[in-house]
């Protein structure tokens, strides 16, 4: 008998460990004295956050296409007419576009068949969705082929609901799934199937999830009946015909068909609920559970299999495309060679006014303001990059090889990454990061009005919603903070105020809905703006890195306290910069060269994303994979494997705790 640790027990130790050296409360109130953050606090301009919006959004603008181009240059020009140090990076990168789909449901008992339009429908009142430019509804990286089955309902595709079909008696092998969308990501959904022995997948948008009643997305903030979830089946990071390297010029690439084994190999792709209708009406079988049941019109949800039978065939074009990330450079003063970096991706499925051109505005918005921080004498003591990332919706595509390019140099000399993928969405600010800058962000909240109510700050607002203001981890895999948090190991944030978002990818993220539903006045996009700039400005002026590692919290603040801190500037600032060198430095430590085991591109111990949803944060992803493993086959190697991990996260943790104390053992 092998006696298994507990996964609680063995998390709660090294966790303790861990926030022993990176928490401390938050004093209140916080008061930010320096005049050129108040004056960056006040030059909030709406106008011309809904400007920039209104003209990224004219087009859909998926990555690699012309319309894609455009906006990079809108950005670059941007950025130069505000006299920055604009520049744009450019890479090579196998993207695919569908050529061809169909999906026919035959109906055996009447020897019907229907063809389903796969189709998003124009709203009256909404001149956007009724463009022509779209790109057909697909999934990205899909398997080209055809699937000819009966179809089985797994509701959201998770291993759970496969687990309950084995209960029933049920299989999918042969058979063409039918999953909602909702609670894993489309990659994982896919890839569990595949597992499972389906031979094609089907994901459709539920109105339980997505949608209200049938109310055109101009009279209520829900997916339209035609509406369609858009986006990548790819569960890597990064140019698939480059894992692990960047995507440059004369560069090695994997031959196409070695490429080919780490994507998709079963045909898949997206409906609306529309469509979704007459497969689930031709279910029948038994019964599920009440948490299965959804919300088309069609009375119970059965599971069948069948009878309705589902033709699936997807073609589709994988393309050596050439992306662009545009950057402007704001040079430090003092540390020109420390940067603080603020990124957001511009391509989008279609429009993108919500994901991710809401955050693109806020970043267009920022540059303004710091330009006239600039005008009025303002230097940053390190330097401010903003990075405009392309083909992220491909798999964060474009930060991620630019990483790669340059992540020795990256891992000595970056602060800390700020990351906004969508700005605004809703009401509400919810933020994610690595430890340290917890109290940053929360510091930076209370200096900023609550755009809903001026009365108040974001930071009152987030208390009294019923939500604590407890600050998300960084472990999945969900926006460009990913290849810098999780393959180098530098601090970052995700940051935005997001409301319910059910167009989420599909033709109906354009500007009418974010006029109507997602921020009308801009005022929700300033404040994430004056947030997101905030905090920037305060780890690239400030002489002390604000990390709220707390030994060095209490140093720093005995350090004022005495007066000793102003000798110690004037003395030695080689002093000042080892110390912020080593609360740089910190975060590096948990990334470990050999990577999370089977997921070696992930290489921080201490967040990564969940083994079976890549959206999904865990706190020690090794630990637990190798628990589920040992529970699985109870051998005394996978317990002996699982020891392997925890000693492999508790020495990252110590390798951290002497990297802030600076000494040798």
């Amino acid at each position: 008998m092998h006696l298994a640790p507990c996964p609680t027990s063995v998390l709660l130790i090294l966790a303790s460990l861990l926030c022993s050296t990176t928490y401390f409360r938050l004093p209140s109130p916080f008061s930010d004295d320096n005049p050129y953050h108040s004056l960056f606090l006040s030059s909030g301009d709406n106008a011309t956050t809904a400007r920039h919006l209104l003209s990224l959004t004219s087009r859909p603008h998926t990555a690699g296409t012309p319309a894609n181009y455009i906006t990079a240059l809108y950005v670059l020009n941007t950025f130069s007419l505000l006299n920055f140090q604009a520049h744009v990076t450019p890479y090579k990168v196998s993207l695919t576009y569908p050529i061809f789909r169909s999906l026919d449901a035959s109906f055996p008992a009447t020897n019907a068949t229907s063809s389903l339009s796969l189709q998003q429908e124009p709203c009256q009142g909404d001149p956007y969705s009724e463009t022509l430019e779209a790109l057909p509804t697909f999934h990205a990286y899909a398997k080209t082929g055809q699937a000819i089955g009966e179809a089985i309902y797994v509701n959201y595709g998770r291993e759970r609901d496969y687990a309950l079909l084995k209960s029933m008696g049920l299989s999918v092998e042969g058979k063409v799934v039918l999953a909602r969308y909702g609670e894993i990501f489309r990659g994982d959904i896919v890839n569990n199937a595949m597992e499972e022995g389906a031979i094609g997948v089907v994901i459709y948008t539920d109105p339980k999830d997505y949608g209200g009643d049938n109310s055109s997305h101009t009279e209520a903030r829900w997916m339209p009946p035609s509406g369609v979830q858009m986006g990548a089946v790819y569960r890597g990071i990064g140019d698939p015909s480059t894992p692990g390297w960047a995507s440059i010029e004369g560069c090695e690439r994997l031959e196409r068909e070695n490429m080919e084994k780490g994507l998709p190999s079963i045909p898949s792709l997206p409906i609306s609920a529309k469509d979704a209708k007459v497969i689930v009406a031709g279910l029948e079988g038994p019964l599920v559970d009440e948490d299965w049941q959804g919300g088309i019109d069609v009375g119970a949800y059965r599971v069948g299999p069948g009878p309705v039978t589902l033709n699936l065939t997807y073609i589709g074009e994988l393309k050596e495309m050439k992306i662009h990330n545009v950057f402007a450079v704001i040079k430090g003063a003092v540390e020109p060679d420390r940067y603080v970096l603020m990124g957001n991706h511009r391509d989008a499925w279609i429009f993108g006014a919500v994901d991710p051109n809401s955050g693109t505005a806020a970043m267009l918005e920022i540059a303004q303001r710091l330009s006239k921080l600039q005008k009025r004498g303002w230097r940053p003591r390190r330097s401010i990059i903003l990075c405009s990332w392309d083909a992220e919706e491909y798999g964060l595509i474009g930060s991620t090889e630019w990483v790669e390019e340059n992540s020795e140099m990256m891992g000595s000399k970056v602060v800390a990454y700020l990351n906004v993928d969508t700005a605004v969405s809703g009401a509400g600010f919810h933020a994610s990061a690595t430890p340290q800058l917890d109290h940053l962000l929360k510091e930076a909240t209370q200096e900023v009005k609550d755009p809903d109510n001026s009365s108040r700050t974001v930071y009152d607002s987030w208390i009294e919603s019923g939500d604590p203001p407890l600050i998300g981890r960084l472990g999945g895999g969900g926006s460009d903070y990913a290849a810098f948090l999780q393959h180098i190991g530098i601090p970052a944030v995700d940051m935005g105020f997001k409301g319910a978002f059910p167009v989420y990818h599909s033709l109906y993220d354009n500007f009418v809905w974010m006029k109507k539903f997602g921020d009308p006045s801009f005022q929700r996009n300033v404040a994430v703006g004056s947030i997101w700039g905030l905090v920037a400005l305060r780890l690239a002026d400030e002489e002390f890195l604000p990390f709220n590692y707390s030994a060095y919290a209490s140093e720093l603040h005995a350090l004022e306290e005495d007066g000793w801190a102003s000798r110690f500037r004037k003395e030695n600032a080689l002093l000042v910069r080892d110390l912020n060198d080593r609360l740089m430095m910190a975060e590096r430590a948990f990334a470990d060269p050999d990577g999370l085991f089977g997921r070696s591109w992930h290489k921080h111990l201490v967040y990564g994303p969940s083994k079976h949803n890549d959206y999904g944060s865990r706190s020690f992803p090794g630990i637990e994979d190798a628990i589920e493993e040992g529970r699985s086959s109870s051998t005394r190697e996978s317990w002996a494997f699982v020891q392997h991990q925890i000693w492999r996260a508790s020495r990252v943790v110590s390798q951290a705790s002497l990297v802030l104390r600076g000494d040798f053992t």
